[in-house]
């Protein structure tokens, strides 16, 4: 039986300080004796905690310091070193152990980030469509669909740009970049693991290659409603500043520059990263088994690196591209994988303490708090709340092994659940997922008047979420 403070030391993990965990732990453990899960006081997630809360109010309170990657660093260093050196005084050979998948876990990630920013980036997507409200659908249809194949943040960056010069004579555009958001930046990403980061950090611990695919019908619904609201919404919006302004308006938005592609080659760069992801996974050439460390990650960097060696600079120079999103990611990212650890290490050992038993619960559990933090973190902490509730340690790939549970745990359903609520409800605001704050960005940088934090969320709650709630009565109860 836990004691009070443990018990509300695990809330507290879980509630306040956001969840999550980018890498899995590896669960050093004696041959007789406590887990480490056990032993780990409930102050060591004290550091992960504020590197979360840094992330989520500083670019709210501080937004010009934040902006600069040399100021994310410091702040990512003050809350990441304490713990490397507790791990590596306290625990000795086991917290070199711990960091060490650490380290490798974040150099797949990154791989993996990094080299579809920069594949996609040098994809320039010229001229402009029609921005009727026909067109426009098919659009954000088009950037649902790709998302899984190249994330959310390649499709984001390749089609936000045109899809605001299809509209650039249109007077109301907010709602546009709202729902291209909404399916473009997040919902769409949910069939394969390159389509968001919480699914890659799945697959990284065990998570089949395909076994997104069968998200299809939760993914097919979500979508297919946003569209269908889209639709309705932009066909009165266009109808009234047809009535209002001079002249016609199908007119106007009808006239736009020849469209094309440059920097075609760059998709065959992409379908190798999507092969080297798969080939990895299912262990081709390795009887089996994934590939060793270093294979798929220097394979990937490699297909980053010749495609920035074979484009034309002038394509990453309309794209506005540049290094510094990445930057930023990796920045953030090395701190979370390493002060995430303790948390997940608390979380898998008394997890089921805290009452999550059902896939709905795990949805909103995990939605919610991937609404306000980082979805990635917040993913891999409730699967290690998940399999440690059926005692499976967070060890290598960790979730191979709950998804081979009896079915009778449903485990198949909850990581269903953890992985939907991760996707579809980094949505609810513009600090949920990566591309969200990039795409307002632009829009903004392109005269788009963008609501702010609470008026983002007013769009969410307001049509993303009743969606969810009848997504959580249709595939989670």
């Amino acid at each position: 039986m836990l004691s009070w403070q443990n018990r509300v030391g695990c809330l507290f993990v879980l509630v306040v300080l956001g969840l999550g965990s980018p890498s899995p732990v590896v669960a050093a453990e004696e041959a007789t004796g406590p887990s480490m899960g056990e032993q780990m006081p409930v102050w060591t997630v004290l550091p992960f905690a504020g590197l979360l809360l840094s992330i989520a109010i500083l670019p709210l309170t501080a937004g010009h310091w934040w902006e600069h990657n040399r100021n994310r660093a410091i702040v990512t260093a003050a809350f990441t070193i304490p713990v490397v050196i507790y791990f590596l005084v306290v625990w000795g050979t086991a917290g070199v152990y711990e960091l060490e998948h650490k380290l490798k876990e974040y150099i797949a990630f990154i791989a993996l980030l990094g080299s579809l920013y920069v594949v996609s980036g040098g994809i320039y997507v010229r001229g402009s469509l029609s921005g009727t409200p026909l067109v426009n659908t098919g659009f954000l249809a088009l950037g649902g669909s790709i998302a899984s194949i190249i994330g959310t943040t390649g499709a984001s960056m390749l089609l936000i740009r045109p899809m605001l010069r299809a509209n650039q004579s249109r007077q109301r555009v907010t709602h546009i970049v709202v729902f291209f958001i909404f399916v473009v930046s997040n919902c769409g990403g949910l069939l394969t693991p390159l389509g968001d980061p919480p699914l890659f950090l799945g697959f990284l611990v065990g998570v089949p290659f395909d076994w997104t695919l069968q998200l299809w019908k939760e993914w097919a619904f979500v979508n297919g409603v946003l569209l269908v609201i889209f639709h309705v919404w932009d066909e009165v919006v266009f109808n009234k500043e047809e009535v209002e302004r001079e002249g016609s308006q199908l007119e106007e938005v009808q006239r736009h520059a020849p469209f094309g592609i440059d920097g075609k080659w760059n998709f065959l760069f992409l379908m190798g990263i999507v092969v080297t992801i798969y080939c990895s996974g299912n262990g081709y050439g390795n009887d089996g088994e994934p590939w060793p460390f270093g294979i798929q990650e220097a394979l990937m960097f490699g297909l980053g690196g010749l495609a920035m060696a074979t484009t034309k600079r002038e394509n990453r120079e309309k794209n506005r591209f540049s290094f510094e999103p990445i930057l930023e990611v990796a920045i953030l990212f090395i701190g979370i994988f390493v002060t995430m650890t303790p948390a997940l290490l608390i979380l898998n050992e008394h997890g089921a303490s805290l009452g999550f038993s059902r896939p709905w619960h795990y949805f909103w559990g995990t939605g919610l708090l991937s609404s306000f933090l980082d979805n990635a973190p917040t993913y891999l902490t409730f699967a290690a709340t998940a399999a440690g509730t059926y005692h499976v340690p967070v060890d290598g790939r960790y979730l191979a092994e709950f998804l081979k549970l009896p079915a009778e745990t449903n485990a198949s359903a909850i990581l269903a659940a953890i992985s939907c609520g991760a996707v579809f409800m980094g949505a609810n605001t513009y600090i949920g997922n990566g591309p969200n704050f990039m795409v307002k960005a632009i829009a903004e940088q392109n005269g788009v008047k963008m609501p702010g934090f609470f008026g983002f969320m007013i769009y969410s709650f307001g049509v993303l979420v009743p969606i969810l709630i009848v997504t959580t009565f249709l595939f989670f109860i």
